[in-house]
């Protein structure tokens, strides 16, 4: 038998490659001559540098940025070798993330991207020409003026004053746009990143300024400064941001990283399995086993096990698919698209202690365990 194990980390307490482990070491007990294959994954948020790094052999690196606020923040990314390319895996949250901002002080008018900026510079300067990158969790409604600006692009006022620093509140100022300082390199550079949002430019206050401190006033004003920049970058750029599904991810860094850098906005989920070769462990797979910590109603809107049925079902060609299963803290849906799905909490367990690691890896190691010891191709 051969298994496929590709589980997402159980947040706040297994890491994917942890969740896998467990569940290979109850695989292994059940069916010791078992082959077992394990992908550590991700969906392009949390993790997912941790994961790649995991699959790909890479290493990590750490670098001083400023964080939104402007202090100084140790930022982590990831260098592996990607199609015999230096690749960095970056998570935009680690220079510029909600949980950096102490809550008292959470306001997109005040926060700036410029340390993704920076964190994009320190892993070129590495000799890295494909940059990986995941959206999820900034604290920042800037446009992505912030990061632009520390690329070396200018913004100007009305008046033609530089603006910098840039953020939020410095939006609704932006007349005028000169990209000649931009860093060279930056042509160099493949950058790939994970969206898995359909939010337009202009609503990116309305939707995601909220849940970064915004009052309705300051949705307002960063609402019509989006409007307003949008016009400028295509006067300035060359290029129509205003409809495009993704570019106000991560309050309009997506935006950014497509008109600016000729990113390429994909699923985080379908990013990340195409840079780990998922598709080449499918060959001669008897069965695929995914999950995460709940799987609920969120499972389908892109999240890891998602992307996996669709990838799975693609090779399978429609014929013999091969079957998924899916482990989990717990449940809460009533039908689910997997061939099975299996709770790993045992009944009456509380929370705080099903949640602890040690826990949690002998909980579903042992229900991977009991699924096998019974399992028939």
């Amino acid at each position: 038998m051969k298994a496929v194990i590709v589980i997402d980390s159980f947040k706040g307490c297994l890491s994917s490659r942890e969740a896998g482990d467990a569940v290979e070491k109850g695989i292994l007990r059940a069916i010791p001559e078992a082959e077992t294959v394990k992908i550590p994954v991700a969906d392009g948020g949390e993790g997912t540098v941790e994961a790649l790094v995991d699959a790909l052999g890479g290493v990590f690196e750490e670098v001083e940025v400023h964080g939104p606020l402007g202090e100084p923040v140790l930022a982590k990314y990831g260098i592996a070798d990607v199609d015999n390319k230096k690749c960095a895996i970056i998570e935009s949250a680690a220079a510029i993330g909600l949980p950096l901002v102490p809550e008292r002080l959470r306001n997109p008018m005040k926060t700036s991207s410029f340390g993704l900026g920076e964190l994009l510079l320190a892993a070129i300067s590495k000799g890295c020409r494909r940059l990986i990158i995941g959206l999820g969790g900034s604290s920042t409604v800037d446009g992505g003026i912030g990061m632009l600006s520390a690329l070396g692009y200018r913004f100007f006022d009305g008046e033609g004053a530089l603006l910098c620093p840039c953020s939020g509140e410095t939006i609704p100022l932006v007349a005028s746009i000169d990209s000649s300082q931009a860093d060279p390199r930056l042509k160099e550079v493949e950058f790939m990143v994970a969206c898995d949002v359909s939010t337009v430019f202009a609503d990116a206050p309305s939707v995601f300024g909220p849940q970064k401190g915004a009052t309705p006033e300051m949705v307002k004003t960063l609402t019509e400064g989006m409007l307003s920049l949008s016009s400028v970058i295509k006067r300035d750029i060359g290029v129509d941001i205003s409809k495009n599904p993704g570019g106000g991810a991560a309050g309009g860094l997506g935006a950014a990283f497509s008109a600016f850098l000729k990113g390429k906005l994909r699923p985080g989920t379908e990013l990340v399995l195409d840079s780990v070769g998922f598709d080449s462990f499918l060959d001669g797979a008897d069965i695929v086993i995914t999950g995460e910590g709940r799987i609920d109603t969120q499972t389908a809107l892109g999240k890891t096990p998602s992307g996996i049925i669709k990838r799975v079902e693609a090779a399978s060609g429609g014929e013999n698919p091969i079957p998924i299963i899916a482990f989990c803290g717990s449940c809460a849906l009533g039908e689910y698209p997997f061939s099975e799905v299996i709770p790993i909490t045992p009944p009456g367990m509380p929370l705080s202690v099903a949640m602890d690691p040690l826990v949690a890896s002998r909980n579903l190691s042992e229900a991977a365990f009991n699924y096998f010891r019974l399992y028939q191709k």
